[in-house]
């Protein structure tokens, strides 16, 4: 089993924030392949389905952003999955709006999800599809941008980019993350 956790807050009037496309895009992946209803579990909501002839859980820890591993911890430890089969999807500073990257552990980068994943797992030795947002050119300003709402101007490359993750999920179910992040780049193209 896969288990792939979308970062976010729970909150309904965070739901649009930058900091929520973690959810998004495990939203648009249960949308796309017909994973069950999401329901109450783990302090989060999960749903379950096939990709590619792996089951994969995912989950959107209810927890808020800065205690994401607690939710995370407790779903790994009921199905004991791997650090290794755990991939966390979340917002990106440092990636420009629309791209996306994969990699397998490394700090936080100041992500507080990513912090408390690491904590409640002891390792950082997860997946982690890095969904860019952009920064917003000075230090000050990074609160206020990462838990804004994405603009209507942001609508365009927003929706391809979390069309092209969702259409590219058999790929990173199968094991293949530079093949996924290809394909991404290839479906998103230059939408801006």
């Amino acid at each position: 089993m896969l288990l792939w956790t979308g970062l976010g807050n729970p909150e309904p009037g965070m739901l649009r924030q930058r900091h929520n496309i973690g959810f998004m895009a495990v939203d648009a992946i249960a949308r796309r392949h017909g994973f069950s209803p999401w329901r109450k579990r783990f302090k989060g909501e999960t749903a379950e389905g096939q990709i590619a002839g792996r089951k994969i859980l995912l989950l959107k820890p209810m927890t808020y952003m800065n205690a994401s591993g607690e939710s995370v911890q407790a779903a790994s430890a009921f199905f004991k999955v791997a650090p290794e089969a755990i991939t966390a999807f979340h917002d990106e500073l440092d990636l420009h709006p629309g791209r996306v990257r994969v990699k397998r552990g490394g700090g936080a980068a100041g992500h507080n999800g990513l912090r408390s994943m690491d904590r409640m797992l002891g390792t950082p030795e997860y997946w982690r599809v890095r969904l860019g947002i952009g920064h917003p050119g000075s230090k000050e300003r990074v609160t206020g941008h990462v838990l804004g709402d994405f603009a209507k101007a942001d609508q365009g490359w927003l929706e391809a980019l979390l069309d092209a993750v969702a259409d590219a999920a058999p790929i990173l179910a199968e094991g293949q993350p530079e093949a996924f992040m290809t394909k991404v780049a290839l479906l998103v193209g230059d939408v801006k």
